[in-house]
């Protein structure tokens, strides 16, 4: 557009408000604005017609009271910026505007000021559209950091969870707390965190669904969220949307057949931390406009100050929407939708002191009040143009808080579940005879595509880094199909295919996340999974923190099938071959990060069995998608899982035990253990299932998870003298877990992977990370001084000792893969 078209487009725009101004005199008294808050003319021109929209759509029957509503978010948007800057300077709030003396201040102040301010008018505004349309609608924000902004508005408006509400009252005693506490540093007797509120959004935080702290995650799982019905604000960061890839794939994912109204919004204030956004670097919003319509979005830019221009993006984004939609199902049309999407420019700071400097990030006043005469007048000043007085302040919260007049809930509760999730189980085919090898993977394959089948109430999302049929999830693609927006011919593709499928783990790992009232599976090389660590991390530390709070998680667990194991992808080279994802997990609480071996069949079938059972937590599955001896009935399948370690051989009660943690692992202890019984030396073989239950608990919450000493006791014995883990991943993080099982360094060892690897089969990885059979003898004759020749060939000895031929020991003469007998 020209300077000359933009001057024309100004000039009648402002013709067209002043005819407005005219027509409605209460329309004229909110044009007028309030404090720093000032209405633009555009601004005047779309809320005018917005809210002729809502009466002739019969969504309000009072006209003068719309406009004295958006003036009273003027002033609570105003009141909660000013509450925000004491949040990050004071420790006193007056509700009179008093300026305040320099030991009213903290001696530091804390927080993300800047972005703070910003996200006020954004969140107002979406408070001020519900109370206007009479619905309320959920949030979510990208940008956690500015927390300040959700608390402040929601202690004026009341909008608490129980635990704020009991401390922070609309008093000056409740304001000054919320001041006090913010970035305060208490704990509990058992070393918890005391205070509801946090630097980051928290599950005290009314309408929080995570915590925000990962810049782009938000951008990733947004489209995915809502379903049919529900209605979803995205509040998103402009740094995270130039940096974070795959958050502009939004159109590619949102379906109008499963998925409710989404409306992100973009702060762009131009700024991250101490630099300046590509965007406001180049000094316009137009080709972001421009990248925008390219990537199929619907780009609205608005004045990112006002609460009134955010009431009007979010109304005419869902209504852009929700009519795409209708004719998408309606058979006209094709995907991918044009989605909506609001860049709301502003300021960093906006509305105080250092607004858009680089200080407004975090400390924006010159000097700091708590030491400096300037700073107390520089705070006073700057604070006094944003103070409401409290009489003007309670009758504009009165405006807002609508729900009782309007049958609507509260923000607070929006789209909460309310009692836990439940499935119907499938009929399980579990394996009575185990004379053949098969599939782990394969097993779990075909019953989770009869879940899905025989569950429709429930909307399913696999994620998936482009290799589903690569790890043999052949019958979970065959049924639910990849979603794409032009299905190819012959192909397992569809329009609303359940498969989220994109080179981007981060991504699809989120599509799962983010259907949290859905049924969930993320596949991935195990290799890759690290890509995913962090955005999974975010939802176990949200989940613990609500079950610290003894706040219910009704979402069923979600299932990470970690497959093309370190041990079994040897044609795609060392880069391909790396166990760390289960070597971090296992760190996390047991009790909400459970990291599990199904080692056949029928533990694959009974880990889906007790996974859709529970509710909340993140069970990670390293399961062989190549065929692998059969070990267990189905009895002892499902004893495994509830008690996490089996004996498989002897009584538990011999000197010596062999304990294995992955189906490759145990393969190689059975080989061993032959040898072991052809020289008479008594053993026993345990496989652990799920080695965060053995561990020392941490926490009461991780006790309950963990096994009791008892426990451990009837599985693992109390006479073991010698005692020799072969582990999945790195033997040194998995032996630290296993402390309580350390019978010493002398007669404790482990085995596991070494970082050796290549282009090698599954035998020739074993033997590079020395975990192969013959090196498991090799370890128990240094360990227990047994006669060598009774164990090892002399070419055994060489070749263990890297000094013979590895196919002696990769391509053994004997093998024991007999069927246990179950006992």
């Amino acid at each position: 557009m020209t300077d000359t078209h933009q001057d024309i487009q100004r000039i009648q725009l402002e013709h067209k408000a002043e005819l407005y101004r005219q027509k409605a005199p209460e329309f004229a008294h909110w044009a007028a604005g309030y404090g720093v808050i000032k209405h633009q003319a555009e601004t005047q021109v779309r809320v005018y017609e917005l809210i002729d929209m809502l009466a002739v759509e019969g969504l309000i029957s009072d006209k003068s009271h719309a406009y004295k509503l958006l003036g009273a978010a003027d002033r609570v948007a105003s009141a909660a910026m000013w509450l925000v800057v004491h949040m990050s300077y004071t420790r006193r709030v007056f509700l009179d505007g008093r300026d305040l003396r320099s030991f009213d201040f903290k001696p530091q102040p804390k927080g993300f000021l800047g972005g703070a301010l910003n996200m006020v008018p954004a969140y107002v505004g979406y408070m001020a559209i519900n109370a206007l349309s009479g619905i309320t609608r959920s949030w979510v924000m990208e940008q956690g950091h500015c927390v300040a902004a959700i608390d402040a508005v929601n202690v004026l408006l009341g909008n608490l969870k129980p635990a704020q509400a009991e401390r922070y009252q609309m008093t000056e005693e409740g304001l000054s707390k919320l001041a006090a506490d913010f970035y305060a540093s208490e704990l509990t007797p058992e070393g918890m965190q005391k205070l509801p509120l946090s630097s980051r959004v928290s599950v005290h935080t009314a309408g929080g669904m995570s915590e925000g702290g990962y810049l782009g995650v938000t951008g990733l799982q947004y489209m995915h969220q809502p379903l049919p019905g529900e209605r979803l604000v995205a509040f998103l960061s402009d740094g995270a949307f130039e940096e974070q890839r795959g958050s502009d794939w939004a159109p590619r994912w949102w379906r109008a057949e499963d998925t409710g109204l989404v409306m992100p919004v973009m702060i762009a204030n131009g700024r991250r931390i101490d630099q300046c956004t590509t965007t406001a670097l180049s000094g316009e919003y137009n080709w972001l406009e421009q990248y925008l319509q390219h990537q199929h979005y619907d780009p609205l830019v608005i004045d990112g100050t006002d609460p009134g221009a955010f009431a009007w993006a979010l109304y005419e984004m869902e209504q852009r929407l929700g009519t795409q939609g209708e004719a998408l199902l309606e058979g006209k049309g094709r995907y991918p939708v044009r989605l909506p999407y609001t860049i709301a420019v502003t300021v960093k700071g906006f509305g105080f002191a250092g607004a858009g400097t680089s200080r407004a990030h975090t400390s924006p006043l010159e000097h700091n009040p708590a030491k400096d005469a300037e700073g107390v007048s520089e705070f006073n000043t700057s604070a006094r143009r944003l103070w409401v007085p409290f009489v003007e302040l309670t009758q504009s919260i009165a405006l807002l808080n609508n729900h009782e007049l309007t049958e609507r809930p509260r923000e607070a509760n929006c789209n909460e579940l309310h009692s836990p999730i439940k499935v119907v189980m499938p009929e399980l085919f579990w394996l009575q005879k185990l004379e053949s090898e098969k599939s782990s993977v394969a097993a779990f394959d075909l019953s989770f595509a009869q879940l899905a089948k025989i569950n429709p109430q429930l909307r399913v999302r696999v994620g998936n880094p482009d290799q589903l049929q690569a790890n043999h999830l052949y019958q979970t693609l065959d049924f639910l199909h990849h979603r794409v927006c032009d299905p190819h011919p012959g192909q397992p593709e569809a329009v609303n295919g359940s498969v989220i499928t994109a080179l981007n783990e981060e991504a699809v790992v989120s599509a799962a996340l983010a259907n949290a009232k859905g049924l969930n599976l993320v596949v991935s090389y195990e290799a890759f999974a690290t890509k995913m660590l962090g955005i999974l991390r975010q939802m176990l530390t949200f989940n613990r923190r609500k079950k610290q709070a003894d706040i219910p998680v009704h979402e069923l667990s979600l299932p990470l099938l970690l497959t093309s194991l370190v041990w079994e992808n040897g044609e795609h080279e060392h880069s391909h071959q790396d166990p760390t994802f289960v070597d971090a997990l296992i760190n996390e609480p047991a009790d909400i990060a459970r990291v599990v071996f199904p080692l056949d069949w029928n533990c694959a079938l009974a880990t889906l069995e007790q996974l859709f059972q529970s509710h909340g937590q993140l069970w990670v599955m390293v399961m062989a998608k190549t065929l692998q001896p059969q070990y267990l009935s189905m009895n002892q399948a499902c004893q495994l899982v509830t008690d996490g370690a089996i004996c498989l051989k002897g009584n538990a009660d011999e000197s010596l035990q062999l304990v294995a943690i992955g189906s490759f692992q145990l393969a190689e202890v059975m080989k061993a253990s032959v040898r072991l019984i052809k020289a008479s030396i008594e053993h026993s073989v345990v496989y652990i299932f799920e080695p965060g239950r053995l561990r020392e608990s941490r926490d009461r919450w991780e006790a309950k998870h963990c096994l009791s000493t008892e426990h451990i006791q009837r599985i693992f014995g109390a006479l073991a003298e010698y005692r020799l883990f072969v582990v999945h991943g790195h033997p040194e993080p998995w032996l630290a877990v296993l402390r309580p099982l350390d019978l010493g360094p002398e007669k404790t060892r482990a085995l596991g992977y070494i970082n050796h690897g290549g282009t090698l089969h599954t035998p020739d990885m074993l033997f590079a990370n020395k975990t192969s059979w013959a090196h498991i003898l090799f370890t128990l004759i240094g360990m227990m001084d047994l006669n060598v020749h009774d164990l090892l060939s002399a070419d055994e000895v060489l070749a263990v000792q890297g000094r013979g031929k590895p196919k002696l020991i990769t391509h053994p003469a004997i093998h024991d893969h007999s069927p246990l007998q179950e006992g």
